[in-house]
């Protein structure tokens, strides 16, 4: 038992993804770069929205700030979200930055308004990490019937060797969070390997609508939801236990939050969490 776990350590740990595991032991994170100055934004927009109700999808909007020189300022736009995409682009070996773009889970990018393609992304990516989460409970369910066995016969047990995990695949790290008045409370499992990832923090506001009165989209109202308010990096994950005890940030309206933990900071996301809390403002 104790060997096959270390072969298998990576595929091990989706047993232990945490808060209410999704098919596939995790949720897919979905980011969406848009505008309110870019007139093919509103299709995207729009199908982040129904993302966002998905079961098993985060799905975040992150304003960015380069096409306010069309006419209008983005009101709600950072730049925080504008340097996360040229990070991404970086990293994906892109020339340049797009809206309206979505990018699944650190893995690919689509763009934004093509609804049968950014489903067919995120449906290969659950499949991934559902491959993932079946061959652990198939791993387990061999280490258990070994160790029965052991128990039986003791040295009469032979171990089988086991294959490599397929190329491409990720880890499922669990993370479950915990948010007060006060504070917010993050806790990290541990998953053996090499990781080199950060923990990144997103405060969100569950549905924004704006009247946009001159630029490319003048005239029309449109309404953003899980509005990325403030996005900060909080830690550094190593594959080793990790809590964060962060304070509540002030002056940052919210109604929601997620974590996401990517590999390099902007690599394959390896797990992500979910608080959404419509009563927020009510308690607050």
């Amino acid at each position: 038992m104790i060997l096959l776990r270390r072969i298998f350590p990576v595929l091990l740990a989706a047993l232990c993804a945490a808060g209410g595991a999704q098919a596939g032991g995790r949720p897919v994170v979905v980011e969406l770069y848009t505008s309110q100055g870019c007139s093919s934004c509103p299709p995207a927009d729009a199908l982040l929205g129904r993302l966002a109700q998905q079961p098993g999808v985060i799905a975040i909007s992150l304003p960015i700030t380069y096409w306010d020189m069309l006419g209008w300022k983005d009101t709600l736009a950072s730049g925080a979200n504008t340097r996360r995409q040229k990070a991404y682009a970086a990293a994906m070996g892109h020339g340049g930055v797009y809206t309206p773009q979505i990018v699944v889970d650190g893995v690919t990018d689509v763009v934004g308004s093509r609804a049968a393609q950014v489903e067919a992304a995120i449906a290969e990516r659950r499949a991934q990490l559902t491959g993932v989460a079946r061959e652990a409970a198939r791993v387990e369910a061999d280490s258990e019937r070994a160790a029965e066995a052991a128990r039986a016969a003791p040295g009469a047990l032979s171990i089988p060797a086991m294959p490599a995990p397929p190329p491409g695949w990720d880890p499922i790290v669990p993370v479950s969070l915990r948010e007060t008045p006060q504070e917010m409370r993050i806790d990290i499992g541990a998953v053996p390997g090499a990781h080199n990832a950060t923990v990144w923090l997103f405060q969100l506001r569950s549905a924004v609508s704006v009247t946009i009165p001159t630029g490319e989209n003048a005239g029309r109202t449109i309404t953003y939801h899980n509005v990325a308010g403030d996005l900060r990096a909080v830690g550094v994950y190593h594959g080793r236990a990790l809590s964060l005890t962060l304070p509540k940030k002030t002056g940052v309206q919210h109604d929601g939050v997620a974590v996401v933990v990517q590999q390099g900071g902007y690599g394959h996301v390896i797990g992500a969490a979910l608080i959404s809390r419509p009563n927020y403002y009510a308690e607050q």
